[in-house]
């Protein structure tokens, strides 16, 4: 495990650049959504690099994390509602090439499972972006989650709905209680792995995930195992890093060639 801790310009250039290096260099390769609101900056970076430098998304796939369960295909905070607005219609990204579960099918279980094997089918995740919750969850793998788990059904704890009220007018009542969501195990089969965390809010979840044990209590742990990780925090989401000044001094000396 990587860790960058930079001003946010500088942590967005960094994975805005990791996710341009896969698409210039196989343009149909497999980038993993997350929504929320720590990517946005990414997506608006990218965003960018296709409007002024011609970065095209015209021959990638994009698999999400997550999705809600129930809400009708016209809700603005359906998550694939959320990514067509924030990055697929920013860029030349087709419709059919960006996938998510599916959180109004009948049958949940095989949803999950066509969701699995339509990750395979694309050749897996070259570079999957996440953020992490206060809670210590990465997609909707909330404490308690099998450290091998799969796609599959999950319900929401009362913290993330809280959090989550911001996007559905301050009511947490609107929030939905359940979720599809990429299992740990799938999650942890993505290439390379690039976390993005900014404000105090996420400090304890931090210090858990990068120096703590591995532990289903703090979900995002299990990718202190995988073995191309990259964890990009601000100063604030950083402040309760033992070894901070570490991985400061670490990066500073990065040999310019390695990336991240």
């Amino acid at each position: 495990m990587e860790v960058v801790i930079a001003p946010l310009p500088e942590l967005v250039q960094l994975a805005a650049n990791a996710i341009e290096d896969v698409l210039r260099s196989k343009p149909d390769g497999v980038i993993g959504l997350a929504t929320g609101s720590s990517p946005l900056a990414i997506y608006d970076e990218l965003a960018r690099r296709h409007r002024e430098d011609g970065l095209s998304f015209a021959k990638a796939r994009g698999f999400m994390l997550d999705e809600y369960v129930g809400l009708p295909k016209d809700h603005p905070e359906r998550y694939r509602n959320v990514i067509e607005k924030e990055i697929a219609s920013r860029v030349d990204w087709p419709e059919s090439q960006v996938q998510g579960p599916n959180g109004l099918a009948t049958d949940i279980k095989q949803a999950c499972a066509d969701y699995e094997q339509a990750i395979k089918d694309a050749g897996g995740v070259d570079l999957q972006i996440l953020g992490i919750g206060t809670d210590g969850h990465i997609a909707f793998n909330e404490p308690g989650s099998s450290l091998t788990s799969r796609t599959r059904i999950k319900t929401l704890t009362a913290q993330t709905r809280e959090d989550n009220a911001r996007f559905f007018d301050d009511d947490i009542d609107q929030v939905p209680h359940h979720c599809l969501t990429q299992g740990l195990g799938t999650i942890m089969e993505a290439r390379h792995i690039v976390l993005i965390a900014t404000g105090k809010q996420k400090a304890e979840a931090v210090h858990q995930l990068v120096e703590g044990p591995i532990s289903a209590m703090w979900p995002g742990t299990i990718l202190q195992m995988h073995p191309h990780c990259t964890v990009l925090l601000d100063d604030a989401a950083a402040s309760r890093l033992q070894l901070a000044s570490y991985y400061r001094g670490t990066y500073n000396h990065k040999p310019d060639w390695q990336g991240i």
